[in-house]
């Protein structure tokens, strides 16, 4: 994939440049001056947490959950170990933007977690990274050596009392421990199952102890705000969508990539920057924010914004910021074949509606696709994904069910036409 990008969290990044990702050109990038700023001034970890409140950022890993907000769910008045935890495992099917980040500025990953170290008190860190892109792993693991040579990690950072220590865990491809109490159990060495909650991570994390979890774009926009400030990123985006956003556009356009705009951009703008539809194809659909969001069709997503509340009231969600776009000769029922399928095999069959329930969504609807459907097997899948949503530990269940509600909602002509004729509508 090639990167186009503008906006916070490539900020003058010369891709183009050998070792771009160096700590020599992040410095000249005006890196870690946020942090020479807190220690210099010994700005109060309170003022750092409500600048974060501030600047709007929600997770950018899925969820969306006020960034700021979160970090305030530590104990009160806890005097143990904390722990602070990114989480790079980045396995949602069409989702590339994590991997870039940290291919061409990682320090601003790790300059983002020690901000947030000293905003919550945590002494150790861990970035938690997809086992399939080890090389990134190596580049991230020689990152840290270069903060840590520069005094800017470790024991009393820039001669002050904080200390720091950040370390990488790399994983082994399980879809699962992004799930963040399966990551968690990971990095302890266990079997990458996802916990009962609660107690929460911010309560009961790493180690028992209370651990702050979040996505590798959050950590890489938090510099910028603290050498900017809150209310200037929050204006780059929309009210309660604050600041850019990458998006991983992949699919049948011309120029798939990376693109960070500010939220509230308009889908169309961002089709444009990607070149538009590949071939002069028509669009038939979007899935606007990775394979657990439910699809739109091309009426609904050429009126739609690109930010949080625009996307759920149009029905979906924009999760990752993975945008699948899709063109006329697209099956649908092959789509969401393969999309099941991909929820069937990475089920890490904790939970019996899930280990059970998407391995039937998945072979009812191959048998579909594959000529012999049944009229009544669009009724039971939707009775089978009523009883896997919100009956499991994690949301894996729910994500194998979206992309099954959201196709029989806007394409449920496909199915019907493959089980009434044994053949595909398309072509």
């Amino acid at each position: 994939m090639t990167v186009y990008v503008k906006g916070i969290v490539f900020e003058n990044v010369d891709f183009d440049l050998p070792r771009c990702w160096s700590i020599d050109q992040y410095i000249q990038r005006g890196g870690y001056a946020a942090l020479k700023k807190i220690v210099a001034e010994k700005i109060a970890p309170e003022a750092v947490i409500e600048e974060v409140k501030a600047s709007g950022l929600r997770g950018r890993g899925g969820a969306g959950f006020p960034t700021g907000l979160k970090w305030t769910f530590l104990p009160k008045g806890y005097v143990g170990q904390k722990y602070l935890v990114c989480n790079t495992d980045e396995g949602e099917p069409g989702t590339f933007k994590d991997r870039d980040i940290l291919a061409y500025n990682p320090h601003a990953v790790i300059e983002g977690m020690i901000l947030a170290a000293w905003a919550t008190g945590a002494t150790v860190g861990y970035n938690y990274i997809h086992g399939e892109i080890f090389e990134l792993y190596q580049q991230f693991e020689a990152a840290i050596e270069e903060a840590r040579a520069a005094g800017f990690l470790g024991d009393n950072i820039l001669g002050s009392s904080f200390s720091f220590q950040l370390h990488a865990h790399h994983g082994y491809g399980a879809y699962i421990c992004g799930e963040e109490s399966a990551l968690l159990e990971s990095i302890e060495g266990k079997k990458g199952q996802p916990r009962y909650k609660p107690p929460f991570p911010a309560v009961v994390g790493l180690y028992g102890k209370p651990t702050i979890i979040n996505n590798t774009e959050t950590f890489a926009s938090i510099p910028w705000i603290l050498r900017n400030s809150g209310q200037e990123f929050q204006a780059l985006g929309k009210p309660n969508s604050g600041g850019t956003k990458l998006f991983s556009v992949s699919g049948h356009v011309n120029r798939p990539g990376n693109y960070e705009i500010p939220l509230g951009t308009p889908f169309a703008e961002l089709l444009d920057m990607a070149g538009g539809m590949r071939g002069g194809k028509k669009l038939k659909a979007v899935i606007p924010g990775g394979s657990s969001a439910p699809v739109l069709p091309a009426d609904i997503a050429m009126n739609l914004t690109m930010d949080f509340d625009a996307i759920a009231k149009a029905g979906s969600m924009l999760g990752s910021g993975a945008v699948i776009v899709m063109d006329e000769t697209v099956c649908m029922v092959k789509a969401l074949e393969r999309l099941s399928y991909f929820y069937f095999e990475e089920s890490c069959g904790q939970c019996t509606p899930c280990r059970e329930g998407t391995g039937w969504l998945y072979r009812i609807v191959h048998r579909i696709e594959h000529g012999e459907g049944r009229p009544e097997d669009l009724e039971l899948l939707a009775s089978i994904g009523d009883n896997i949503a919100g009956r499991t530990i994690c949301a894996l269940g729910d994500a194998a069910v979206l992309p099954v509600r959201g196709m029989l909602k806007h394409f449920r002509d496909e199915f019907e036409y493959h089980i009434a004729n044994k053949r595909c509508l398309v072509g």
